[in-house]
């Protein structure tokens, strides 16, 4: 029988999983790794390429992001934000359903995966949204492909209204029978929105008012409502960018409780403090916002224990004029990170904060395993999607806003001394980004991984007392009198 011939051969690298490293060459075929070991027993192939001092990470998954297509194309669209991506050493990208129109029907969802399919060069899913008025549409939306879905506990930008505990409760148990998971922005609302308006109408409009008008105890009340309603229903939760060690103890308590529930810090939550709010103003602002420096070692030994899961970036790109205002209630919130973070993360390894392997379980790894990805996505071994960051562990750079491939080019990294950068990048065994230069051709190679996802089986509970189900129950009892 003739010897299989792979496509491409990656020679001379170190693999790095989220439990080993060790020197191997992988073969890659048709867009999936046919087989990793020594040299000598790789298949004859088309090409090679030689990795010599390099480590090859499986692509970072990057589960929340905010590429503004469609809707904003002037602070992000698909292809830009993808490059970024790219660039990043991510793989694949999960997008949040603010957009214009957000993404609340089948519809509106075919139409998005449409816009991401003919620009994105990265692999994505996409969420859906989920409030008082699109619960109905949930069955539609999962038949449609979404990534999971997404509910706003609290403002932000786009002004998504949040939905009351009652249809947060409904929205819960229509979700957990489909076994999707709900990515939560756990702040409450009705304390933010009135804490702003009593600042501003007190004449606060500096760049730390923003934090005083998002205290800790609008995260801890909402983690923990949350969990409670996951509990009683057996919904899938995530809880998105955690930014104080308060959160740390409701999230705790409901994993003690076998609530699935997980969660995500980004690296300004994990790098930066309130300290730095006098140089970079309104640059900074992010809902939850950047907080106090004692919230950020809580944070890293979240990471270490398994409190936190993964780590994600809150790609969320806006222009420079709108990100310089002097009204800290007009700044919009957020800026672009889906290009720095593997860079500032591999500083931090090579700081010895954290290993390598630590960095790939909570870049790639756990968030495959959480989307029901894994092994398609977040490995390295036969059958694997081919989704590599190839990267340089001592290559310094500076970050640059200027030089960013994203729209928007101001971030509170700019000027900031990294060491460690992705150099090359490929998707399903494609190069999108090969010595730190954008592939011609990439536009369009992204697909959309709900194709390939596996959760778990739904595991709903209380369903009996399910508002579909008293509904129905209440609806048989009125017509007995008619029978």
């Amino acid at each position: 029988m003739a010897a299989v011939t792979a496509d491409l051969i990656i020679r001379n690298g170190t693999l790095v999983s989220h439990d080993t490293i060790a020197p191997a060459s992988i073969a890659i075929k048709d867009g999936r790794v046919l087989a990793v070991g020594v040299d000598d027993a790789m298949p004859p192939a088309r090409e090679t390429f030689d990795a010599s001092g390099l480590h090859v990470l499986p692509g970072a998954i990057d589960v929340h992001v905010h590429f503004r297509d469609p809707g904003y194309p002037d602070k992000e669209d698909w292809a830009s934000g993808t490059a970024a991506a790219a660039f990043g050493g991510v793989t694949t990208v999960f997008d949040m359903p603010n957009t214009i129109p957000p993404t609340g029907n089948a519809e509106i969802l075919a139409a998005k995966h449409a816009i991401a399919a003919s620009k994105a060069c990265v692999d994505f899913g996409l969420y859906g949204l989920l409030g008082d008025d699109t619960i109905e549409h949930v069955p539609d939306l999962v038949d449609g492909g979404v990534i999971g879905f997404k509910l706003y506990m609290g403002n932000t930008f786009g002004r998504i209204p949040s939905p009351s505990t009652g249809a947060m409760l409904e929205a819960f148990e229509v979700v957990a029978a489909t076994g999707k998971r709900i990515s939560l922005h756990a702040e409450t609302n009705s304390i933010m929105e009135r804490r702003q308006e009593r600042l501003a109408a007190a004449g606060r409009r500096d760049p730390l008012a923003h934090v005083a008008s998002r205290p800790a105890v609008v995260a801890v009340e909402a983690v923990s409502r949350a969990a409670i309603l996951a509990e009683w229903t057996g919904a899938r939760i995530h809880i998105l960018h955690i930014s104080s060690a308060e959160e740390l103890r409701p999230l705790r308590e409901g994993k003690a409780r076998g609530v699935d529930i997980t969660g995500e810090t980004c690296p300004h939550y994990l790098l930066l403090s309130t300290d730095d709010y006098h140089a970079m103003a309104g640059i900074i602002r992010v809902n939850p916002p950047v907080r106090e420096a004692r919230n950020r070692e809580p944070l890293w030994s979240a990471l270490a224990d398994g409190t936190i899961d993964l780590i994600a970036t809150d790609h969320a790109p806006h222009t420079p004029e709108e990100k310089t205002r002097n009204d800290i209630w007009a700044v919009d919130c957020g800026f672009p990170g889906v290009e720095t973070q593997m860079p500032l993360m591999l500083t931090e390894v090579n700081n010895g904060r954290m290993s390598i392997c630590d960095y790939v379980r909570l870049s790639s790894f756990n968030p495959a395993k959480i989307w029901g990805l894994y092994p398609r996505k977040g490995a390295i071994q036969p059958g694997s999607d081919a989704d590599l960051a190839i990267i340089d562990l001592k290559r310094e750079h500076t970050l640059n806003d200027a030089a960013l491939q994203s729209r928007s080019k101001i971030s509170p990294w700019n000027g900031r001394r990294v060491k460690g950068l992705p150099v090359h990048t490929l998707v399903r065994g494609r190069f999108v980004m090969k010595d730190r230069t954008l592939v011609d051709g990439g536009r369009g190679w992204g697909r959309s991984v709900h194709k390939i996802q596996r959760m778990p089986a739904p595991q709903p509970r209380n369903t009996d007392l399910t508002m579909q189900a008293i509904i129905g129950k209440a609806s048989d009892r009125g017509m007995e009198k008619f029978a």
